[in-house]
């Protein structure tokens, strides 16, 4: 019998995944209001740590990275000790987690940052429906574009980020350029309108997203930093004309500076813009030469299909990790999924619509 790809072990770098299945990162909203992690979420990761690669919910660098409650943060002695509670729930696993760093940019409000506007490469509003803040559902606000060396500073939070991971002992880091947050924010022709030198050509606009990431490089070995990109992505009012040409110079240079892998968000969970046809893995391949991680929407059928034709090395799996934390076991021997069908408590404090789901009873 053939064995399924998606259960065949991989190398990445000096890490040995059991398996090409890659827990995504996704907020939940377990942190509390100090956004220290706790037991509790020791106890979700640990139920999860049958996959191959786990990446950690997105962490916050900084307090001025707040846009989102409840998430947890990395710049505290407090936030890293609870971290260690994560990694140490997983030491027996031997599965390794790496911890994914956030700044939610314009994708904030003014209720995070005690009545400070939210920052973004330029002065332009998210058009979205609202934004939950601590002081209830809000419209988004025009941010304040960051000056040169206030982006230095937020380059140096990246670098002191990383530095805490590696002490709250996680195996790596993953840095978020993805899904409108300030990384993609500087990237995008839509949102980056500055005339500096991180504005206007490609060159200018990846600036920022390579002094975060070489940041990260001074802490961590090559292979154990990532990057995640979405190419393709509308969440939170993306999406430019020139998104291809973007892209592709993106993952050239991620290439160039030597990362563990890209994690690229191809599928369709989150949309596509109508700016073009879609980009898929089969475009990033020929220029990035390190570990490719497909993630969006993937079924198992999708996942070996792309697993097969040499596309991605890893796939990562969203929302069905949530209502079935042995999605391993159950893709391995295809026992039916939990469907998720209320996600009223997805994103509330407590175990409920988070450590609450069961495995799969073969018995």
């Amino acid at each position: 019998m053939k064995t399924s790809a998606l259960f065949t072990p991989y190398s990445l770098g000096d890490l040995r995944l059991a398996n090409r299945i890659v827990l995504a990162p996704m907020t939940r909203g377990r942190a509390g209001a100090e956004r220290v992690p706790n037991d509790l979420m020791a106890e979700y990761y640990h139920q999860r740590a049958s996959a191959g690669l786990l990446i950690t919910e997105a962490t916050v660098v900084s307090a001025q990275a707040n846009g989102w409650i409840d998430s947890p943060g990395i710049y505290t002695p407090a936030m890293v000790e609870g971290w260690r509670k994560v990694t140490r729930k997983l030491e027996p696993t031997g599965t390794p987690i790496f911890l994914q760093l956030w700044h939610c940019g314009r994708a904030s409000h003014s209720d995070f940052h005690n009545g400070e506007l939210p920052v973004s490469a330029s002065a332009v509003k998210l058009k979205g429906d609202h934004i939950h803040t601590p002081l209830g559902t809000k419209q988004y606000e025009t941010p304040r574009a960051l000056t040169a060396e206030e982006i230095k500073a937020t380059v140096n939070d990246y670098r002191q980020a990383a530095i805490n991971a590696r002490e709250a002992g996680f195996s790596g880091v993953e840095v978020h350029g993805a899904n409108g947050y300030l990384i993609n924010q500087f990237l995008d022709s839509k949102t980056n309108q500055r005339t500096d030198k991180y504005g206007g050509s490609l060159e200018n606009r990846f600036r920022f997203f390579r002094e975060a990431l070489e940041a990260v490089l001074e802490v961590w070995p090559r292979e154990r930093v990532g990057a995640r990109i979405s190419p393709n992505g509308v969440f939170n009012d993306m999406g430019s004309p020139d998104f291809r040409e973007t892209y592709l110079y993106t993952a050239e240079q991620i290439n160039k500076l030597g990362v563990g892998y890209l994690h690229i968000m191809d599928g369709l969970a989150f949309g596509f813009h109508e700016q073009g046809e879609p980009m898929t893995l089969a475009d990033f391949r020929p220029i990035y030469q390190g570990t490719i991680i497909g993630n969006c929407g993937y079924t198992k059928d999708a996942a070996e299909e792309r697993l097969a034709a040499g596309d991605a090395d890893l796939i990562a799996f969203g929302r069905p990790y949530i209502t079935n934390p042995d999605l391993p076991e159950r893709l391995r021997n295809n026992w039916p999924l939990a469907p998720a069908e209320d996600m009223s408590l997805w994103y509330t404090p407590g175990p409920d619509g988070y450590t609450d789901y069961k495995p799969f009873d073969a018995s």
